[in-house]
C-alpha cells in the first residue's frame, strides 16, 4: 500500500557574485584620479559585494530605493554619454561585414617579394622585441613621469637606449633588429604588489594611445601564482587618435641599414588582457581595436618600415571553455589579425607571435591568420608544437619555432641550439624556418642575453655553413 506523507519544504535563497572575485580589481575608494563619471559606471569587488547585500535585502522587502536610484542614474548616464559612443568609429567597424580582409595574394608570392627586398640568408635570425630593463632606464623613466626631468631629455635617454641595442645586435650578427621597447616595457612605476614587474605594458602602453579606454592607480588583479597585472578598462568606442609608434620605430631604422621590425600588440591581445565594455559584443569591440591598429600598420609602412610585427600571445588563451564557443571565437579573434594588415605591399612582412601556450589544437586557425612570418613558443613545452608539424599538418608561411627559453637564466649552449634547428628541419622546410628565442627579453639581464644570443647566431650559422656543404 501507498502512505501519503504530508512534507514541508523550506526554500532558502542565496544572493551571491556568479563566481570568484580574485580576479576583480579590490576597492574604487582606492581610485583618488580616475575620471569621476567612468568611475561611476564601476563596481570593483568591494562594491559588487554592497550591490549583493543590497539585492538580498531588496528580495527580502527591505529596498534601500536611494541606492538603486543612483545605480539607475549611472548606467543611464553610460548609455548617454558621447564619451561611449563614437559614430564614426561605429560606421566603420559595421562596414567590415562582408569581408573577410586577406592580403590581395598567397603567402608564396609575398615572400618571394620581401626576400627581394630584405635579401636574408636561410634561417634568419630575429629577437621577439624586448630587451632587458635596466636600471638606470627604469631610472629615466620614473623620473620622467614624476617630471623630474624634461621630455627633451626624456628623448634623448630613450634613443641613446635604442642605439645601443641596435649596436648590440649589429655586433652580433642578427638579421632582422628590433629596438628593444624602452619607451614601452614596465612604463608604470605606481605602487607594486608582489612582482608587479611583470605588469601588462604591452597591453597599457598601446590602450594609453587610444580613445575609449581608462586607466586605475591601484586596480592590481592576480595573473597567476604571484603575478599581478593592472587591465586597461574598456568603456567606450576605440580609435586611433594619432601614431603610437612610428616616430621610434623610424627612429631605430635610422641607426642601421638592416631591417628593423616595428613593434604593435595586436586586437586579440589587447581585448583579452583588459576590461571589456559589456554593452556590446565583444568581437564588435576587438574589431575596433583592429581598425586603430591597422590605422598605425600602414603608417608604419609608410615611415619606411618594412617588417611589422603584431603580437597575438593571447589569442590562444581567450578560446572560450565551451567547446561549441570555440568555432565562433576563432573566426572572428583571426579575421580581427587580418583586418590589422590586410591594405600593405606584398613586400612589406608581416610577423606575429605567440607564447606560452597549447597551439596545436588550433594550428588551422594560426595558419589562417595569413601571417608571413610566425614566432611561437617551442622550447619551454618540450617541442611539443614540432609534433604537430611530424602529423602531416602543412605550413607554408615563415615559422620560427623558439630555439631557447628566455624565463630560465641558464644560458644555451650553440651545440645545444644546433640541435633545436635540425629537430625543426626535420618537420619544416629551411626555406621558412627562422632562428629566435621563445619570447621577449626585458625579464634577462644583459650578461644573459648577449652570450644566448651570440650562441644563437652562431648556431644558425653553423647550420648554414651544413646545408651549403650538404647541396
Amino acid at each position: 500500500t501507498l502512505t501519503n506523507h504530508l512534507v514541508s519544504y523550506c526554500f532558502i535563497f542565496t544572493v551571491s557574485t556568479s563566481c570568484s572575485l580574485l580576479h576583480t580589481a579590490v576597492d574604487l575608494v582606492n581610485e583618488t584620479k580616475l575620471d569621476a563619471e567612468i568611475k561611476s559606471w564601476l563596481a570593483f569587488a568591494a562594491q559588487k559585494v554592497v550591490e549583493v547585500d543590497a539585492l538580498a535585502k531588496a528580495l527580502a522587502g527591505q529596498k534601500n530605493e536611494s541606492f538603486f536610484s543612483a545605480n539607475a542614474a549611472a548606467l543611464s548616464s553610460r548609455r548617454s554619454s558621447p564619451r561611449v559612443t563614437n559614430e564614426l568609429v561605429q560606421k566603420a567597424a559595421a562596414a567590415l561585414k562582408g569581408s573577410d580582409h586577406r592580403r590581395a595574394t598567397e603567402v608564396s608570392t609575398r615572400l618571394d617579394a620581401q626576400q627581394k627586398k630584405l635579401n636574408l640568408p636561410i634561417l634568419p635570425t630575429t629577437t621577439i622585441g624586448s630587451f632587458p630593463q635596466t636600471v638606470e632606464l627604469r631610472r629615466v623613466r620614473r623620473e620622467y613621469k614624476a617630471k623630474k626631468i624634461s621630455e627633451e631629455d626624456y628623448v634623448k635617454a630613450i634613443k641613446e637606449e635604442i642605439k645601443k641595442v641596435v649596436d648590440i645586435q649589429e655586433d652580433l650578427d642578427i638579421d632582422v633588429l628590433v629596438h628593444g621597447e624602452p619607451e614601452v616595457s614596465l612604463i608604470k612605476q605606481t605602487a607594486k604588489p608582489i612582482n608587479s614587474s611583470q605588469t601588462n605594458d604591452m597591453v597599457e602602453y598601446f590602450g594609453e594611445q587610444l580613445s575609449g579606454f581608462a586607466f586605475t592607480a591601484n586596480g592590481w588583479v592576480q595573473s597567476y601564482g604571484s603575478r599581478c597585472v593592472k587591465p586597461p578598462i574598456i568603456y567606450g568606442d576605440v580609435s586611433r587618435p594619432k601614431p603610437m609608434t612610428v616616430f621610434w620605430s623610424s627612429t631605430a631604422q635610422s641607426m642601421t641599414k638592416r631591417p628593423m621590425k616595428g613593434m604593435l600588440t595586436g586586437p586579440v591581445t589587447i581585448l583579452n588582457w583588459s576590461f571589456v565594455r559589456n554593452d556590446q559584443p565583444r568581437h564588435e569591440t576587438c574589431y575596433q581595436i583592429a581598425l586603430a591598429i591597422k590605422d598605425e600598420v600602414e603608417d608604419l609602412e609608410k615611415g619606411g618600415i618594412g617588417v611589422i610585427q603584431i603580437d597575438e600571445a593571447a589569442l590562444r588563451e581567450g578560446l572560450p571553455l565551451r567547446k561549441a564557443e570555440h568555432s565562433f571565437y576563432l573566426d572572428w579573434a583571426v579575421h580581427s589579425f587580418r583586418i590589422t594588415n590586410c591594405g600593405v605591399q606584398d613586400s612589406t612582412q608581416i610577423h606575429t607571435h605567440m607564447c606560452y601556450s597549447n597551439f596545436n589544437d588550433i594550428i588551422h586557425s594560426i595558419i589562417d591568420m595569413d601571417a608571413d612570418v610566425i614566432t611561437i613558443e617551442n622550447s619551454r613545452s618540450d617541442e611539443k608544437l614540432l609534433s604537430v608539424f611530424r602529423e602531416g599538418v602543412k605550413y607554408g608561411a615563415g615559422i620560427g619555432p623558439g630555439v631557447y627559453d628566455i624565463h630560465s637564466p641558464r644560458i644555451p649552449s650553440t651545440d645545444e641550439i644546433a640541435d633545436r634547428i635540425n629537430k625543426m628541419l626535420a618537420v619544416l622546410e629551411q626555406n621558412i624556418l627562422w632562428v629566435n628565442p621563445d619570447c621577449g627579453l626585458k625579464t634577462r639581464k644583459y650578461t644573459e642575453v648577449k652570450p644566448a644570443l651570440k650562441n644563437m647566431v652562431e648556431a644558425a650559422k653553423l647550420i648554414r655553413s651544413q646545408l651549403a656543404s650538404a647541396k
